[in-house]
């Protein structure tokens, strides 16, 4: 990895960084077979006084890539954030058993449309760019015994509104609607691929 005083070079041979220590972020980049490093992003993630979701999500990914770029100002930063969305209230990672029950509980036969933000920033080279992928996503009727049998096998308490789609969460839901099949699971990784050939990292 290059460090900060590294002289400026072509954005094809410049060093590429995940702003994000989530398994589920990394496993999802992993599939572009790029090399990467990851790197924890250092920001508050406290919602502003009245933030909607949406907004909640693009700043925090933009924040993190920042972030992250600052120390790092060669590399090309992705950074990514995901905030559930239920009438407007922001769901994020419940954190214990108790508030997961408590969101699967208000999401049970709710449409929830998971934010999923996704920046990317080269300082070096002037580049950034921040897109949203919504996938709005409809939960069954649960009872309190399905969630509870959950979330005991699955324990996804550090995801958003709890819902793990990728393993047995996909048992919670109803129907799932969005252009980004990658979205809900961290990372949206179309808008990604967009992202990164437009700052000159070739996938392909």
């Amino acid at each position: 990895m290059a460090d900060n005083t590294a002289p400026r070079h072509d954005t094809t041979t410049r060093p590429l960084i995940l702003g994000s220590t989530s398994r589920y972020r990394r496993e999802l980049l992993n599939r572009l077979r790029l090399p990467f490093a990851t790197v924890s992003p250092d920001v508050d993630e406290t919602p502003l006084p009245s933030e909607a979701p949406q907004a909640l999500a693009l700043r925090l990914a933009l924040a993190k890539a920042h972030e992250v770029a600052q120390r790092f100002p060669e590399a090309v930063v992705i950074g990514s954030d995901q905030v559930a969305d239920l009438d407007g209230m922001a769901l994020g990672k419940p954190g214990s058993h108790e508030r997961a029950v408590a969101q699967l509980q208000s999401m049970r036969g709710h449409a929830v449309v998971f934010q999923t933000a996704v920046a990317v920033v080269c300082l070096a080279s002037g580049f950034e760019r921040v897109d949203l992928a919504p996938v709005r996503v409809v939960f069954r009727a649960l009872t309190d015994a399905e969630i509870e049998r959950y979330l005991l096998a699955e324990q996804p308490y550090d995801c958003a509104g709890s819902a793990k789609s990728e393993g047995l969460g996909i048992a919670l839901l109803e129907r799932i609607d969005n252009d980004d099949p990658s979205a809900l699971v961290g990372l949206p990784l179309i808008r990604t691929c967009q992202m990164l050939r437009a700052a000159g990292v070739h996938i392909l």
